[in-house]
């Protein structure tokens, strides 16, 4: 069984760097003419690439607006999704989500500045999903009347993407999600298994010894990555992880790990997208969720009472991170567990600690 290993943080704001999360939605697939087979993830059926968006069925209002690279309307927009819909419904009756999402994409790439999800001068995700949801709601509504009343879903369709992946592989599959470098085939030309298994001993040492600067971390944890990864993926206990690869249970060692899992810096990032939207995320917390949910208003009241108090990190991100607790409704006591500066990990008292993943803070 696992037991949790208690992580030192010297402010709540580490949990930022720490807790990469995914989500990955599934949707039914649909037993359409033009549905792509489950053997080939990538395949779009020769109607949707045949398919010729009906731009000239358009209001001349609306194609002006696109021609001039300026925003539709909400009205002008239904019309078009609609006049599209119809043209792919003469061809498949039943387009999947698959097929409305390969028109949606090309119909971004045309007028990217007309149609493209766009926040702030930002790209919201692909920048195409609003068109992809807009599509598909319509396609249902044009189903709707050819819909029996009481239906019963079959458990898998011959077209489901899951078919081909047994019950067993799928949580295994479901971990490489948002990963570049999930499990490495080779190992670096430079390195052999005994190298390896002499750096994981040495990192230890250092780490025994507290005798180590920053840079030294992250050169160890890029070059053993390979047989981190190997430990990982076959299910290594995270007490045994700790004690084995140390350096991954701190800032330094957790952010280049994550780099070479993901391709993505994690503190880089992080403050990118807080110079980039946290103004703009904390004006909305302040301005006008504050006025509809008192647990964020009694948070921003507390917050201006402790102002420049803290210390180690910027108001802003502690605002931040506080406010989105408070609207998510997250009980500061199951996520942060305080404890006394001088604590040492091995002196925290475990069965004082929520059961929940939580930080102990100092």
């Amino acid at each position: 069984s696992t037991t949790s290993t208690p992580v030192m943080c010297s402010s709540p704001v580490s949990v930022l760097y720490s807790s990469p999360s995914s989500s990955v939605n599934h949707s039914p697939a649909s037993s359409a003419i033009g549905s792509p087979p489950s053997s080939s993830a990538a395949f779009v059926p020769n109607w949707v690439e045949n398919l010729k968006i009906p731009w000239h069925n358009l209001p001349e209002e609306l194609v002006q607006i696109l021609e001039r690279q300026k925003r539709p309307s909400p009205r002008l927009r239904r019309e078009m999704v609609r006049t599209v819909v119809s043209e792919m419904m003469k061809t498949c009756k039943n387009p999947t989500k698959r097929n409305t999402t390969e028109i949606a994409k090309r119909m971004v790439a045309k007028y990217p500045k007309s149609l493209e999800d766009v926040i702030d001068g930002d790209v919201i995700g692909l920048g195409y999903h609003s068109l992809v949801k807009q599509l598909q709601s319509r396609i249902e509504n044009v189903k709707r009347p050819d819909t029996p009343m009481i239906t019963k879903r079959k458990a898998q369709l011959d077209d489901d993407d899951t078919d081909e992946i047994p019950t067993e592989q799928k949580a295994s599959v479901q971990d490489t999600y948002g990963c570049v470098n999930w499990e490495p085939k080779h190992l670096p030309l430079s390195e052999t298994a005994e190298s390896q298994l002499d750096k994981k001993e040495r990192m230890k040492m250092l780490f025994e010894n507290n005798n180590y600067q920053t840079e030294d971390v992250i050169e160890h944890i890029k070059s053993t990555f390979y047989t981190q990864c190997k430990e990982i993926n076959k299910g290594t206990s995270i007490e045994t992880l700790c004690r084995e690869w140390p350096f991954l249970f701190i800032q330094a060692g957790m952010a280049e790990h994550f780099q070479q899992l993901t391709g993505v810096s994690l503190t880089g990032s992080f403050h990118e997208n807080v110079d980039k939207k946290g103004e703009r995320l904390l004006n909305f917390l302040k301005t006008g969720d504050s006025r509809k949910h008192k647990p964020v208003l009694n948070a921003l009241l507390k917050l201006q009472a402790e102002r420049n108090q803290s210390s180690g990190c910027s108001e802003e991100v502690i605002e931040m991170v506080l406010l989105l607790m408070a609207h998510f409704g997250e009980n500061e006591a199951h996520l942060f567990h305080c404890v006394e500066e001088t604590s040492l990990a091995k002196e925290v008292q475990m069965k004082d600690v929520p059961l929940t993943p939580c930080l102990i803070v100092l």
